[in-house]
């Protein structure tokens, strides 16, 4: 691992390039990576389980409270603060030309149940601190520079992912929210409204929340890896070059049931038994591509009526399949169906699939991989170029401006999980590499230097 500068006390020399020719900017950037740790505390407790597992689902009483905690961050930091309907949450700091698109970065704070306290957390806490340092050390931003919280980024409430960045890209229809209700049976629409958001209609809070061409210049995400490779090749940074592309499907198998011990087994339909041969399928189809970047889970199997003497007459199956290869990823998800339809004539039991989203892979913006790589080198510090095979709402900012993503490592790379972990010492690299690209991409100045050559 290359030789690093304390985090918290950054002597730093700036390199801008105008021309091709290195102009210093000096500057003292203190991130402040300790407060960063006890403010992803106080969110992990904002939780429906007991610390250190964190369950925080859209709209709930600890979501709002997680959600007020981040605008009271904002505003300690000198932020302009405003949400959308979707609830997205904006904090912005106003460069010398307004009328230039902002360089936006954020991630989101809902958690799956049972995860930690770092995926998406740190990507909203660590942009605050990103730009309260760089106002610390007098950095004067010609694009303005914002941060935010994304709604819902996890699927968990509703069974899509990343509502509010879909929104604001307009990839997400009315019909779609339509039909995704709660297991209550509540809408996003009465969900949103019940909590101070929202609108007359899905309609309504799409219109409202579609983000103006042009209003956004750059965007970049900083994020725990949430895999092992930057931790096993002792690596400090790393630079996402492109981003999985997600598909998920639900798949039905309806048989009749009936009593464990009376139904003669050449008899049965046995529901639960085609989901078993699909979830096994769904792994064969997916090591058939021989592609290391071609994933496949079946991360929920449910059998109805789940009673120990009962055969199951219906099993549910949510499978996901990511590749940064669209078309290889496709091929995958047919291979699946087409399982999925086999497996019911010859276990004679009814079949309903349902692709829920079967979205674009996103390449990330080479000029702000260049600026992440810039900035690691000035901070001292080692990088790798990798793809995310996680999806992010990245994936859907890149159809709205230049993107980026900024990895850290996390422990064994575990996420999604209690156990999921950051070091102080990686979080405060990966705050300050984010806060140099933000002052590199808003082409602004450092205390009373000239101003940087427009990008």
């Amino acid at each position: 691992m290359s030789e690093k500068l304390t985090h918290s006390r950054l002597a730093l020399i700036l390199l801008g390039l105008l021309g091709g020719t290195a102009v210093c900017y000096g500057a003292h950037l203190d991130v402040q990576a300790s407060r960063i740790v006890d403010q992803l505390h106080v969110l992990a407790s904002f939780s429906d389980d007991t610390f250190p597992a964190v369950t925080r689902i859209l709209f709930t009483p600890n979501d709002m409270e997680a959600r007020a905690y981040v605008k009271s961050l904002m505003t300690e930091a000198g932020l302009e603060v405003r949400e959308d309907a979707m609830g997205n949450i904006f904090g912005k700091w106003q460069g010398s030309e307004p009328a230039l698109g902002s360089v936006l970065t954020g991630s989101h704070c809902d958690a799956i149940p049972l995860a930690g306290m770092y995926d998406g957390t740190l990507g909203v806490v660590g942009a605050v601190e990103a730009l309260a340092a760089l106002k610390r050390a007098g950095f004067k931003p010609r694009r303005s520079l914002e941060v935010m919280m994304f709604t819902s980024e996890e699927p968990t409430r509703f069974r899509l992912s990343c509502v509010g960045s879909r929104a604001l890209a307009g990839a997400l229809a009315a019909d779609t929210l339509d039909v995704k209700l709660d297991e209550n049976g509540t809408s996003f629409q009465e969900a949103a409204n019940a909590v101070g958001y929202g609108g007359e209609s899905h309609q309504a809070i799409l219109d409202a929340t579609r983000i103006p061409k042009g209003s956004v210049d750059f965007f970049v995400e900083l994020h725990i890896e949430q895999g092992p490779l930057l931790e096993q090749e002792k690596t400090d940074i790393g630079v996402v070059t492109a981003i999985a592309a997600p598909a998920a499907l639900e798949v039905h198998f309806y048989g009749d049931g009936g009593h464990a011990g009376a139904q003669l087994m050449p008899l049965r339909n046995d529901a639960g038994l085609a989901g078993a041969e699909l979830a096994l399928a769904v792994e064969a189809h997916t090591l058939a591509t021989g592609a290391g970047d071609s994933v496949g889970t079946t991360g929920i199997f449910e059998v109805s009526p789940n009673a120990v003497n009962s055969v199951p007459r219906e099993a549910r199956l949510g499978i996901d399949v990511r590749d940064i290869d669209g078309q290889r990823r496709d091929s995958v998800v047919q291979s699946i169906l087409d399982s999925a339809a086999t497996i019911a004539e010859r276990r004679r039991v009814k079949v309903t699939t349902t692709l829920i989203n079967q979205d674009p892979p996103a390449s990330c913006d080479d000029r702000i991989q260049s600026a992440i790589a810039a900035a690691a080198q000035q901070l001292g510090l080692s990088t790798k170029h990798m793809v995310s095979r996680a999806y992010h709402d990245s994936l859907f900012m890149a159809r709205i401006a230049p993107t980026g993503m900024i990895f850290i490592p996390c422990r064994e790379g575990w996420s999604h999980r209690p156990d999921e972990f950051a070091s102080e010492e990686d979080i405060g690299n990966g705050v300050s590499a984010l806060a140099l690209t933000m002052a590199e991409l808003s082409g602004g100045s450092w205390g009373d230097s000239k101003s940087k050559e427009e990008l």
